[in-house]
């Protein structure tokens, strides 16, 4: 068992909120006493969909004093980076796959006083990410192909969750690892026991019978 040194976060995505109302799902998020909104923002082109824009995170940021967790599926972040970073995000993640300067972008990210992520999809070696983890504040860890919610997690990943908490271990870095994508009562504490402390949770958190209920339980595992 490879426990996290940091507690233990669930960031509800608010892509499996109600699109018509999303001041009203964050204030869901907040009633359950959590701390953390997943923002999920896909350009139809890394990602085969498309979600939100800078305007709706900076006209949704007066509305909510939850941390807004930025993920960035974009093929070109480091292009659309600035409008993020003064739409009121207090962490951006970026992926690492498309071909764009990672390093100079995570630096952009920390320079704005905003905290950086790196993203990995469920097939991509975490290898690829050495280069920049030490870098990062939060490392992503896709248990999904990104696109679209109410995906099934991906057992394979499991073991990418082992390595970077070694990693973490090993080398001294603090960085949080969360995993985003079919995130459930069931699945949760494989993760937790790998070594992630946070959690994306969409459809399940939304969906659920009772979000109190479900919150507590995924946080205290």
């Amino acid at each position: 068992m490879l426990r996290s040194p940091h507690s233990t976060v669930l960031s509800p995505s608010l892509l499996a909120g109600d699109h018509a109302a999303l001041g009203k799902s964050l204030r869901v998020v907040e009633e359950t006493g959590l701390s953390w909104i997943h923002l999920d923002i896909m350009d139809g082109h890394f990602v085969p969909n498309l979600t939100f824009g800078p305007q709706t995170i900076a006209a949704l940021r007066p509305q909510s004093s939850l941390f807004f967790d930025v993920h960035l599926m974009l093929d070109n972040p480091h292009v659309h980076l600035e409008a993020f970073l003064q739409s009121g995000a207090d962490q951006v993640t970026i992926h690492v796959e498309p071909d764009y300067p990672v390093a100079e972008t995570l630096k952009r990210i920390k320079d704005a006083g905003k905290k950086c992520g790196l993203a990995l999809n469920p097939d991509t070696p975490a290898e690829i990410a050495m280069p920049f983890i030490s870098d990062c504040d939060i490392v992503v860890i896709m248990s999904v192909m990104p696109g679209f919610g109410g995906q099934s997690f991906r057992e394979d990943i499991l073991p990418k969750i082992e390595l970077f908490s070694q990693w973490r271990k090993e080398k001294g870095h603090s960085y949080r690892i969360q995993i985003d994508g079919g995130i459930t009562i069931k699945t949760a504490p494989g993760c937790l026991n790998r070594g992630a402390d946070t959690l994306v949770a969409g459809t399940a958190f939304y969906r659920a019978d009772n979000r109190n209920s479900f919150s507590k339980e995924i946080v205290a595992q």
